[in-house]
């Protein structure tokens, strides 16, 4: 089995109290509380905090980016997509520091390991056109 980051498992875990909030609701600092009190592999807590608040608070702006680049509403779109796109678009937006092709990756690993069969391909093909839009210079010289 591959290496797997604290990153990479905190961005899990986001996709994860995403979704939870996304199906069921709840309070958004019980949730994070749950996710972070989560035994199983290290993540790093700020670092996983920081984009559950943040995704959270900004979820219409995040909508209104992932909006253009799907062939549907976004309210029809499975919640763990959903909640994938809402990473991918935040980490595009404001994760500078994160190479759009790490962003773009991870996302896929995540909707490969828990989002419906074949759900990669809008996941890829959506951030595809987010990272063309929000890192044009970056993504020119790649």
């Amino acid at each position: 089995m591959a290496f797997i980051t604290p990153k990479h498992r905190s961005r899990e875990r986001v996709v994860q109290a995403l979704y939870q909030y996304m199906v069921s609701g709840g309070e958004v600092l019980k949730i994070e509380q749950q996710f972070l009190n989560q035994k199983e592999g290290k993540i790093s807590k700020a670092f996983f905090s920081n984009l559950f608040i943040n995704i959270l608070k900004n979820r219409s702006e995040l909508d209104a980016l992932i909006a253009p680049t799907i062939s549907r509403e976004t309210d029809e779109l499975g919640s763990v997509e959903h909640a994938v796109l809402y990473l991918g678009a935040y980490e595009l937006q404001n994760s500078l520091e994160v190479p759009y092709k790490v962003v773009i990756n991870e996302a896929l690993e995540i909707t490969k390991l828990y989002g419906a069969e074949g759900a990669f391909k809008l996941i890829n093909a959506s951030l595809d056109q987010l990272a063309k839009d929000l890192r044009a210079a970056e993504v020119a010289h790649s």
